[in-house]
């Protein structure tokens, strides 16, 4: 086996090594909650996680821990806020922002693999995937509400499942640019 190949072998060995400690990031995180009476959704740490991993890893890695989880979850492992798991977790109301996850990865991806990894891309493109996880997970959360209870308008779900959640999100993701960045530094 040449150095090269040992290299190679290595880098994988490393990313799945980053890629399944930050998928058992998000479930801790998931499992840090503040209950909240329903309607409204859990407060937890997921996002936080997700940001983590993200700008640590960079879009791919970050991408395949979101997928790792959700794919966890969704075996029944119990990853999900509550030490929940199971297909059941996804299909409820706020199933949509645990599967918003990844179209908020794919976008950071996207984002940054276009334009770099300079400091306001990178916060360009987190917040524009909680506003895609935002937008994907109400708009489940509106489908599946009034499959359960009746219909629900959009100002009224978006009152339960987002306004509440905006700056506690907006800190998390501060909070993951600090420390992601010196993070960052000690990974190889």
């Amino acid at each position: 086996m040449t150095d090269s190949e040992k290299t190679t072998s290595r880098f994988r060995t490393v990313d799945l090594a980053y890629i399944a400690l930050f998928a058992v990031l998000m479930a801790v995180c998931a499992w840090i909650t503040i209950p909240i009476p329903k309607p409204f959704v859990q407060f937890t740490l997921q996002t936080f996680a997700v940001f983590m991993a993200l700008i640590t890893l960079g879009g791919r890695r970050g991408l395949y821990v979101t997928v790792v989880y959700l794919l966890m979850g969704a075996v029944g492992v119990p990853v999900f806020s509550g030490f929940r798991g199971g297909l059941s977790v996804l299909l409820d109301t706020t199933g949509g922002y645990i599967i918003g996850f990844v179209a908020s990865a794919l976008v950071y991806w996207l984002v940054t693999s276009r334009l770099g990894e300079s400091l306001p891309v990178v916060i360009a493109a987190c917040v524009l995937g909680l506003v895609l996880c935002y937008a994907f997970g109400t708009a489940w959360f509106m489908v599946v509400y009034a499959q359960n209870s009746g219909p629900v308008g959009l100002m009224t779900a978006l009152g339960w499942c987002v306004f509440p959640y905006i700056i506690p999100d907006l800190v998390k993701l501060a909070l993951a640019v600090l420390l992601s960045r010196r993070v960052k530094k000690f990974l190889k």
